[in-house]
């Protein structure tokens, strides 16, 4: 047996300089954690930029207007609009594209799977909001009762890696599927209640742009170029419609072709009269050219364009997307504003709704739909790490900072629910992982996951 695993082992070769240099960056990549660290170190450095003497070119810095355009067609928005409308519509994408996977091939792909973390979601929506709704009731500031609603994954998963084997496989993916019902709800509610107005003509080529997508995809087009353009040509139409541009992300990428367009069986059969072509041919020749630009091809065929597009996609909205956010984001003066932030309705509300209404809800609609018999709690998890993971489902930074960007705008109001927002994060990180630690009682330690479920999927938000 050794003797036969010794000759899978793929031969090796003397490392470029280049990749030697690349090395620490490419393992810190790796990582499972290594974007939520990111987005953290973002985090503290506009926090310290915004509580510093230089607080006013921090602020000067994200309302410089930018224009862009050809010839008659300019946009012009500031550039904090920029990160919000323009880059969070590639994270709206990626979320799109998470979603759609996970329907068709992943947790959500049956009633049986999804109904657990589906009604979990729901509750862990529902009771923030409604905790929100109660404190602001009768204000201008009901508004941002979608702030608490939503949970940042990133964060989350984040967390969980650094928790190690305390942590299950199977909670994991019960956090992922719950994480992608909750952008569901999230962007149902930012498309419905966060649009001021809508301008039907722009709207209208928006969604024929997402048909001739849905088109082409039917067509077997399978270039990424191809929907990279006519997607950038959906979001500036639905940038003008005045709905909410990162909605035109999650449309456009249900569009996106799943399935692959030779199967297994063909792609191996092509693939080894491929390789013996190219042993039989000379070194640099045209042949074994011709040979490894054929299999290339075979390889597109054989991968979905959704997939590749999501891994391509996956370290730049980790690394660069929402990093670019949490620092233009998270910039509140937060030094004398603790007091202030204690005693506001707006604060309470978020910080409250995450902390309290995020376990509270995840834990309380998943323990009622096992006891209707309408969901079957995950063998492998026990009910301390659920109420521990739902504690972490109440980290909910990026996309509540996001909404309380919609529903505020800026000034004091939005101020207040950023430290909210900032400080229940913190918190139920803590919480969650001290309890899932058994901090706060037994926890027992994770099973190797052999005999759990597979590995869950990636991530990157």
């Amino acid at each position: 047996m050794t003797k036969l695993m010794s000759t899978d082992v793929a031969p090796s070769r003397t490392a470029l300089p280049i990749e030697l240099i690349k090395s620490p960056f490419v393992r810190f990549a790796k990582m499972e954690a290594a974007g939520g660290i990111l987005l953290l170190a973002s985090t503290f450095a506009a926090l310290i930029w915004a509580n510093s003497p230089w607080e006013q070119t921090y602020h000067s810095m994200w309302s410089a207007q930018v224009d862009v355009g050809l010839g008659h067609f300019v946009l012009s928005e500031t550039r904090h609009q920029w990160i919000n409308d323009g880059l969070m519509a590639v994270f709206f994408f990626l979320v799109g594209l998470e979603i759609k996977r996970e329907v068709l091939i992943g947790e959500l792909s049956s009633l049986k799977q999804a109904a657990f973390p589906l009604i979990a979601a729901v509750g862990g929506t529902i009771v923030p909001a409604l905790m929100y709704v109660g404190l602001n009731h009768g204000s201008f500031a009901l508004k941002g009762w979608g702030i608490p609603m939503a949970t940042d994954i990133a964060f989350a998963l984040g967390v969980l890696a650094l928790l190690g084997d305390r942590v299950p496989v199977s909670l994991k993916i019960f956090v992922t599927a719950l994480a992608i019902v909750d952008d569901i709800i999230a962007v149902l509610v930012i498309a419905l209640f966060y649009t001021a107005e809508i301008h039907f003509l722009s709207l209208a080529a928006g969604l024929a742009g997402v048909a001739l997508s849905f088109g082409l995809n039917l067509l077997g087009v399978r270039k990424p170029g191809v929907y990279a353009f006519l997607g950038i040509c959906v979001w500036c139409a639905v940038l003008k419609s005045g709905v909410h541009a990162t909605v035109a992300g999650v449309l456009f990428a249900f569009t996106i072709p799943a399935r692959t367009y030779i199967d297994r069986a063909q792609f191996l059969k092509q693939g080894r009269w491929l390789f013996d072509r190219f042993e039989a041919a000379q070194p640099n020749s045209f042949q074994e050219q011709a040979a490894i630009h054929t299999l290339e091809t075979q390889c597109e065929l054989i991968q979905s364009p959704l997939h590749r597009i999501e891994h391509g996609l996956q370290p730049w909205v980790a690394f660069l997307v929402m990093p670019i956010f949490a620092f233009s984001n998270a910039g509140v003066h937060i030094l004398g504003n603790v007091l202030a932030a204690a005693t506001n309705s707006v604060s309470m509300g978020v910080a409250l709704g995450l902390f309290v209404g995020k376990p509270i809800g995840i834990s309380l609609f998943a323990w009622l739909a096992t006891k209707a018999k309408i969901a079957t709690q995950p063998s492998a998890v026990s009910w301390a790490q659920i109420i521990g993971s739902s504690w972490l489902c109440g980290i909910g930074f990026t996309m509540s900072l996001f909404i309380a960007t919609l529903a505020f705008g800026e000034g004091h109001l939005l101020d207040m629910s950023k430290i909210g927002t900032l400080a229940a994060s913190l918190a139920a990180a803590i919480c969650g992982s001290l309890f899932l630690l058994g901090k706060f009682g037994h926890v027992p330690r994770a099973v190797p996951d052999g005999e759990a479920q597979a590995a869950p999927t990636e991530i990157r938000h």
